[in-house]
């Protein structure tokens, strides 16, 4: 019983990951028809259309920690879905690339807020030993997004004419508002309320139903690790106690988009169009990716808490730079289609069962109590701004008149395995296990004294 309402709540809070990876991902097949609607620039359309919302997630990332001290972790989620309505239905209806780029940076303000509250959270009311697992149905939410993301706009292509692309973005307020209306029936985090609001007394009686063995001995233990200071993100930075932490947050954040994951995600119809595939069967063999990625997703989920989150890198790190290399050589080499995508598979399913299982439950239970979201919002930030600036130059690197890239794009995938090598060393020597461990003992663990 008491599982199956840890389990439910997080369900809930990490629906906000579904919408993140909707969202996300969406744009991919709204790309060529508002290229070809608009006729933008390749900067322009690189900025102001596939990468806005990237930025508003970059921006949202940034004050997300901030009400999420402040007001709790379930308002800030509340607000998260508002958000996400508004943006899915101005996009859907935009009259011209400024005001679609508008409503895309509200979404992605919404994402970035997300990807600091859900991880928040769903790590404070866990156990040590299902915080992993119940930390990567947030990923796990953002995948089974992905895959939908790609069969909607695989099944909507052609509906509406040159309009199909506003079916696709539109779509997404069906979630949007079933998600917002869902947070509602959520406990708010009980380490918060004892933090932030003082509230004890709706503290102890969440944990009641969530079962914790000795409730006064576990507020004792909270309120024996709080710090009352209330450092900005910038404090923490300089402050050479922390050094351990930001330093992991920010290389686990940095390696994540250095491995080129949102340039595959964002662009797959194109890159696979250069193959010489037409555009429809692009959106199928996007499907394909949306699938893999959710299957290893699974078994990262699975594996999480019984193996940790380093064995897991450590894995996805390997398959990483293996199919990276070989994508790499497949362009260079003009080798055939089905050789192609064999390697990006495999580089989408070296992702989910590693970065993709790890990054946001890694980055959620390194820091303090006291300042989690402060924390989350630094990791979020970092990984959000690499992969807007991934996502603002492709267009420049791919274009087919003024590309750099545009006749073969296997440097790319070259630069990105050579990242990855560079993260499989850091994970060996830098990475610490912190599967099994409560938050106020990983808390002792890694300030420095």
């Amino acid at each position: 019983m008491v599982k199956s309402k840890l389990f439910h709540w997080s369900i809930v809070a990490s629906l906000a990951g579904f919408i993140f990876g909707f969202d996300t991902v969406v744009i991919s097949g709204a790309n060529l028809p508002i290229k070809n609607l608009w006729h933008t620039t390749p900067l322009f359309h690189g900025f102001f259309i596939m990468s806005m919302a990237l930025w508003g997630t970059l921006f949202g990332a940034l004050i997300g920690g901030m009400p999420t001290e402040k007001y709790g972790r379930k308002k800030v989620l509340i607000f998260v879905g508002i958000l996400f309505a508004i943006s899915s239905l101005g996009s859907a209806f935009a009259f011209n690339p400024y005001s679609f780029s508008f409503f895309r940076f509200i979404g992605g303000v919404g994402i970035g807020i997300s990807s600091v509250v859900a991880p928040t959270y769903i790590s404070e009311i866990s156990t040590p030993t299902t915080r992993g697992k119940l930390g990567a149905l947030y990923q796990f939410n953002i995948v089974f997004g992905i895959l939908i993301a790609f069969l909607s706009n695989y099944f909507f292509q052609g509906v509406g004419g040159i309009n199909d692309w506003r079916w696709m973005l539109g779509i997404l307020f069906i979630p949007s508002l079933v998600y917002t209306i869902m947070v509602f029936n959520i406990p708010e985090s009980p380490r918060w309320l004892i933090l932030h609001s003082k509230n004890i007394l709706l503290a102890s009686t969440i944990m009641e139903v969530m079962k914790v063995e000795n409730i006064d001995k576990e507020i004792t233990n909270i309120l024996n690790n709080r710090d009352n200071t209330k450092p900005t993100i910038f404090q923490i930075i300089n402050d050479k106690k922390f050094r351990i932490i930001i330093g992991l947050a920010f290389f686990i954040a940095f390696f994540n988009q250095m491995s080129g994951i949102n340039f595959i995600l964002y662009y797959a119809p194109e890159i696979l169009s250069r193959v010489g595939l037409a555009e429809k069967d692009s959106l199928l063999n996007s499907i394909l990716i949306g699938g893999v990625n959710l299957l290893f997703t699974f078994i990262g989920l699975y594996f999480i808490d019984r193996i940790g989150r380093r064995k897991l890198m450590i894995l996805g790190s390997i398959g990483y730079i293996i199919s990276l290399v070989m994508i790499s050589g497949c362009f260079l080499s003009h080798s055939n289609y089905s050789i192609l995508i064999f390697f990006i598979l495999t580089f989408i399913a070296s992702h989910a069962i590693g970065q993709g299982a790890v990054i946001w439950v890694f980055i959620s239970e390194i820091f303090p109590n006291q300042f989690r979201a402060i924390g989350q919002s630094f990791g979020a930030s970092i990984h959000w701004v690499f992969a807007a600036i991934i996502t603002l130059f492709t267009p420049y690197f791919l274009d087919e008149k003024f590309g750099i890239f545009k006749d073969n794009p296997w440097p790319i995938f070259a630069f990105f395995a050579f990242m990855m090598l560079i993260q499989f060393i850091w994970v060996l020597f830098k990475m610490p296990e912190t599967k099994n461990t409560s938050l106020e003992d990983l808390e002792k663990k890694l300030l420095v004294k």
